[in-house]
């Protein structure tokens, strides 16, 4: 697991109180930028985190020492907590996981849910119930949608922060509840060989629109057997391979010393190779993902002229 965003020390009201302070002093100080008021009763001594999970971490804290009745922390706050990966996850809430009986609430800070939890589903951290990685993850794929789901199943199983079995295996427990059937969609199409946000939502996107890749993380090789290429995505049948193109990809392709525009020189490089073994290549980019629709036409289209070349 990695590690959980680091936070400033958390200081709540009824602790300062306990300590001699009174809330004229609270009120002082917060004016004067000795300390920084996170909510209701809860402070701390610093500039609140620019991270927004760093900022959750901290509002889970202190939302969790206000309750009346305990819960357990679920759903993207025990994500942050397990330092497991989100992405287009709201961190305006604290969500929290009460038994059946309970009810469940949704107010400015607190989000409540109603399910059956078992013991083994519950880790300490910082002295606070969390649900563990693998049935965190299942709340998020029961309550997300499909590809801010995949996003972080993907992330999640490429990090080797839980394995696929172990999802699917726990997804008896959670049979019956709402949204098991979205869970159940969502780690069924989970890869763990997918290395980044993009490739998971490109994945997703094709999956839906149409035309599926039939491999992903696809090697193209050289007549002699070296290896060329390592490509995002591919269609076999008509020897078209599919590049999804962030700026982090090529953060991810430099070498010591080398400059951005080294690496990307060193693609279209490694795309030429790819190209002089018989294979097309589509690339896109972030812009054409908030796009499903046109990102799959223009796959169709780049999949319909290989396919015309190879007749």
């Amino acid at each position: 697991m990695t590690e959980p965003p680091a936070v400033p020390p958390l200081l709540l009201r009824r602790t300062a109180v306990a300590q001699g302070w009174s809330d004229d002093e609270l009120a002082r100080a917060v004016r004067s930028g000795e300390l920084t008021r996170l909510r209701r009763g809860a402070y701390v001594d610093a500039v609140l985190p620019a991270e927004p999970a760093a900022r959750h971490a901290l509002l889970v804290e202190a939302t969790l020492a206000a309750l009346r009745l305990p819960g357990v922390v679920s759903h993207q706050s025990a994500a942050v907590l397990l330092g497991l990966p989100l992405w287009d996850v709201p961190l305006d809430r604290v969500h929290i996981t009460r038994p059946p009986g309970s009810r469940s609430d949704r107010s400015g800070v607190l989000c409540t849910h109603v399910a059956r939890i078992r013991d083994h589903d519950v880790v300490d951290v910082g002295g606070m119930p969390v649900t563990d990685p693998v049935r965190t993850m299942l709340d998020l794929a029961r309550s997300l949608p499909h590809e801010a789901a995949v996003v972080a199943l993907d992330a999640a199983l490429h990090r080797g922060l839980l394995s696929h079995d172990a999802l699917r295996a726990r997804l008896f427990d959670i049979v019956g509840s709402p949204g098991a059937r979205s869970a159940a969609r969502a780690v069924a199409a989970a890869d763990a060989r997918s290395e980044s946000v993009g490739e998971s939502r490109s994945r997703v996107i094709l999956q839906r629109w149409k035309p599926a890749p039939s491999a992903v993380q696809f090697p193209i090789r050289s007549g002699g057997g070296q290896l060329l290429a390592r490509t995002d995505f591919a269609w076999e049948d008509v020897r078209l391979v599919g590049e999804f193109d962030g700026r982090v990809k090529y953060g991810r392709l430099l070498r010591p010393g080398q400059e951005a525009g080294d690496a990307v020189f060193a693609e279209k490089r490694r795309e030429d190779a790819v190209r002089d073994e018989g294979w097309d290549v589509v690339r896109w980019v972030w812009a054409e993902l908030a796009v499903p629709h046109r990102l799959a036409a223009k796959v169709r289209r780049a999949h319909e002229r290989a396919g015309r070349r190879r007749r």
